[in-house]
């Protein structure tokens, strides 16, 4: 367990969270692992809840591995199996990747366990097999806390999928993060040293771990922030690896589970769908967060983050990640997939039984109460990051750029790092939105970037209504998972819808292709969730349940299935009309007509 005190040296001082006038560093934190410090809870569990299920499912073996104990291997989920057969952090840990990667895949596939590794445990290094779309390449998730990445990692990545040709592809995912396509696995060993050399790592960024920390895309330069949110999400991601060596306590987790630190009264980073939230608050005069728990989107079931009713210092963000995650690995389910997110545990137990559980894995078995507000301002109303923005630094402008449905190619890339280190400071930031905001310009250059070619013709600063707020998962060209194509799909129709309509402000729609829902439809004002059904002449078609409704920021709402199973041929009509009944859009035609 990391204490307060070797975590004030990656940290400001508590009290001194960003205001209008403030700095705060932006250098990549590492975590120094400390022992924990077990003490009995201040909070007994209620009677309904038995001993017996409060004790821990999973115990700690030779090599610093956890593994479920043998007498709950009953009722398991294909992936537990799969994590018993072999341990995954070994082809980190043990560099076994580099004999796997010598391998043909025709000799992989003809053993079930090295099938297994390259179809799943190889996810613990990032790396998904497109088998189905792209037999033998993977799609590599990199971890990237808060978005912030510099040109340098920009070109690497680019060299990676520029050898690629047209198999190699980028994208900006929906958690401020960089996904590479087309890497076959004899280069593995040799991207994984490269991605260290610039400072990345693509571990644990897959499977049954924690996924990228999300923070705000304008954390420093933000003349409105709450607090600098990077230095908490460098601080999280260096304890969820171990500063990139491999954190065992926390690889074995019943699912994926998500974290964000929220640095401003926009609520950019989504706080209602992740596992941890961290909402800025003060208690008795000094800085903290208090905490919201259990948000997700699965296919059977979404839910909104609740209160654990708990605060913490601004130093003190790890112990408590440290308690949640293993508790959730500790007493969660490995059964019904489906039924497996850290939600379904806080149900099962209550949120006051969860409390508790997590108050016994703190130092000294402790763990306050929230505090009685936090510092969201609850009317605010949600900014656009997109376009030319003042910063907090005098003389200098941010320019949010519009990446279409995330998908860059190598040379979209190169450009980008050229632009970076020309106009701005060599930084970009990634957004769950999937753009790309360039920091630090100064504002007598805002106008030659402004003119650039890649501004002009591909990312713009200024695109529509309808496009801005347009989100789309990978889609059924190189997902496994999806059931329909999504990306270019969705470019498409909202061509096509705005041709009918003209809507008089921004309207997100978000497209997924499959109920994974990667794309968040839930939370989108439009979303599109794919399927498959029968059109008018009874031939089984590509279509989408169509979501109506999500809100986000202050109000957030997750909302439900508006209308079910949309063949995708008649989805335009059905979209124009819903942005006039319900976003105050108007028809083309009545326009002409005023005119």
């Amino acid at each position: 367990m990391a204490s307060s005190a070797s975590l004030q040296s990656f940290l400001p001082p508590s009290a001194q969270y960003a205001t209008s006038s403030s700095r705060r560093r932006t250098g990549r934190a590492r975590f120094v692992p400390c022992s924990a410090v077990s003490a009995p809870s201040s909070s007994a569990p209620a009677e309904a809840v038995s001993a017996d299920r409060l004790e821990p499912r999973v115990e700690q073996r030779e090599g610093g591995y956890w593994v479920l104990k043998e007498k709950y291997r009953t009722s398991l989920n294909p992936q537990e199996k799969v994590k018993l057969g072999k341990e995954p952090m070994k082809f980190f840990t043990e560099g076994a990747i580099k004999d796997l990667a010598k391998i043909p895949m025709e000799e992989i596939d003809a053993d079930k366990l090295t099938k297994e590794d390259v179809d799943v445990r190889l996810k613990w290094l990032g790396l998904f097999h497109r088998r189905k779309q792209q037999y033998g390449r993977f799609m590599m998730r990199l971890k990237l806390p808060n978005g912030v990445t510099t040109s340098e990692q920009t070109r690497y990545l680019a060299s990676v999928i520029e050898k690629y040709g047209k198999e190699g592809c980028a994208d900006v995912t929906t958690r401020q993060n960089w996904q590479i396509r087309g890497v076959t696995l004899p280069d593995v060993p040799e991207i994984l040293d490269g991605l260290r050399s610039v400072g990345l790592t693509s571990l644990q960024s897959g499977m049954d771990n924690v996924r990228n920390p999300v923070g705000n895309p304008l954390a420093g330069i933000d003349p409105d922030e709450i607090v600098d949110t990077r230095p908490y999400t460098n601080l999280l991601s260096s304890y969820i690896t171990n500063n990139s060596e491999g954190n065992l306590a926390i690889t074995n987790l019943p699912r994926k589970w998500n974290v964000c630190v929220i640095g401003t009264h926009d609520l950019f980073e989504h706080p209602h769908i992740n596992d941890l939230a961290y909402m800025p608050a003060e208690k008795d005069g000094k800085f903290g967060f208090n905490l919201l728990v259990g948000g997700f989107i699965s296919p059977k079931r979404w839910g909104e983050a609740l209160p654990l009713d708990a605060w913490v210092p601004g130093d003190d963000i790890i112990p408590v990640c440290k308690a949640v995650l293993e508790a959730y690995r500790d007493l969660g389910t490995r059964g019904n997939r489906q039924k497996t997110r850290m939600m379904w545990l806080i149900d099962e137990l209550g949120m006051e039984v969860f409390r508790s559980e997590i108050e016994k894995r703190m130092p000294n078995g402790v763990l306050e109460r929230a505090a009685a507000e936090d510092l969201i301002d609850k009317k605010w109303e949600r900014r656009d990051y997109l376009g030319v923005h003042p910063q907090k630094q005098e003389g200098l402008s941010f320019v949010g750029l519009h990446v279409p449905v995330g998908r860059l190619q190598a040379a979209d890339m190169f450009e980008l790092a050229r632009l970076a280190d020309e106009y701005g400071s060599g930084e970009l930031r990634l957004t769950v939105e999937q753009n790309i905001v360039l920091p630090n310009v100064k504002n007598e250059r805002i106008d030659a970037l402004l003119a650039e070619p890649l501004l002009q013709e591909r990312f713009s600063a200024h695109p529509s209504l309808l496009m801005k707020g347009l989100v789309a998962c990978t889609g059924n060209q190189f997902c496994g998972q999806a059931i329909i194509e999504t990306k270019a799909r969705a470019l498409q129709v909202t061509r096509d819808v705005e041709a009918r309509v003209s809507v008089p402000k921004t309207v997100r729609m978000h497209w997924t292709g499959c109920p994974n829902s990667c794309a968040q439809v839930q939370v989108a004002d439009i979303g599109f969730m794919g399927c498959l059904t029968k059109n008018s002449s009874g031939k089984i078609v590509e279509a989408a349940d169509i979501f109506v409704g999500g809100r986000v920021g202050s109000d957030s709402h997750l909302t439900g299935v508006h209308r079910k199973a949309v063949p995708c041929e008649d989805i335009v009509p059905i979209v124009a009309d819903l942005l006039v009944e319900h976003f105050g859009a108007v028809p083309r035609e009545r326009e002409e007509d005023e005119e």
